[in-house]
């Protein structure tokens, strides 16, 4: 019977590292679209967002058939809520590099107010925070999944000098008042997505602890 769950387990992880890798795939379709001001790279993430909820729903189902075959506890049972959890943060990153793709389309034939240098930084950043998220959980590595927590910083700190030199320039000229906006939300949605990739951090570390900043549970 073990055996049997253990194997489900194995199964759940691998489909979590899957969803990891499609979101990865959607956060760098949406900034090389983004960059490029590619029309084409902003659709195909858009429709990708449907292709992310579909595996949020396989993982969904996989996790409630371990549930009422082999009802776990303790542990278990943690890690199996824990997977719940990431895939809602993992399909809500999904939305939003579908988000930032719509603004791109609008932005595609429109030259930049200024260089793009901190946003594909913070894309950068978001992407490193859930591969290691995903890496720490299928590892059971709590080191990596307090790491990707405190790495949020730095997709803070990238957004608050965006902010900034958007404010600057639409202060020099109001003209670039509807793109600083659009760029703006842009870097907005990196940020949030910046804090989903920790809330996978903090699940991962509730599957281990039973602690979470929202709740707890004891052995």
């Amino acid at each position: 019977m073990r055996s049997r769950f253990e194997e489900q387990l194995k199964n759940l992880k691998n489909e979590l590292i899957t969803m990891g890798g499609m979101i990865v795939q959607a956060i760098t379709t949406a900034n090389k679209a983004l960059i490029e001001q590619n029309l084409e790279l902003a659709q195909w993430t858009i429709d990708f967002d449907r292709e992310i909820d579909l595996k949020e729903k396989e993982i969904e189902d996989l996790c409630l058939k371990i549930l009422l075959q082999q009802q776990p506890v303790a542990r278990d049972l943690r890690l199996i809520s824990a997977v719940l959890k990431m895939i809602t943060d993992l399909e809500r990153i999904g939305d939003q590099a579908a988000d930032i793709s719509e603004i791109v389309i609008y932005l595609v034939d429109k030259e930049y107010i200024k260089k793009l240098e901190h946003i594909p930084q913070m894309a950068e950043f978001t992407k490193q925070m859930v591969t290691e998220s995903i890496e720490a959980f299928v590892n059971d590595d709590l080191d990596l999944a307090r790491k990707v927590i405190t790495d949020d910083d730095a997709v803070d700190e990238l957004f608050m000098v965006v902010k900034s030199e958007l404010i600057s320039l639409i202060h020099k000229d109001a003209a670039n008042g509807d793109q600083a906006l659009d760029l703006l939300m842009i870097a907005k949605y990196f940020e949030r997505i910046g804090d989903h990739a920790t809330n996978l951090a903090e699940w991962v570390v509730f599957s281990h602890t039973g602690t979470h900043k929202y709740f707890s549970t004891e052995e």
